[in-house]
């Protein structure tokens, strides 16, 4: 199976900037479906980005985060060819994890 994450990881000197895009319905748990009956929640609860081992990025969403998010950040320290983990998890108990190089 396919990872939901699409990420893309760019160093310009000291500076490394990370752009993520993340396959995921957020629903809020307050619209109904064509049969009137309300879709129950369904949203990303952690989102982690890891380099080196030390979380870069970590974000608690809640239901307000809309579908498909985007995510965009930068931060110091990390050289060309370096590793960084990105990974999600669900109020569903789902999960997903990628990772990527630093170009």
């Amino acid at each position: 199976m396919a990872s939901s994450i699409r990420v893309r990881a760019t160093s310009n000197g000291d500076i490394t900037e990370v752009q993520a895009l993340i396959q995921h319905p957020m629903d809020t748990g307050l619209v109904k479906n064509p049969n009137g009956e309300l879709i129950p929640a369904h949203y990303i609860q952690q989102l982690k980005f890891e380099w080196n081992g030390k979380d870069v990025f970590v974000a608690d969403w809640g239901t307000a985060v809309s579908k498909d998010p985007y995510v965009k950040f930068s931060f110091k320290g990390a050289k060309k060819g370096d590793e960084i983990k990105i990974s999600w998890t669900d109020n569903k108990g789902a999960s997903d994890t990628t990772t990527a190089k630093i170009a």
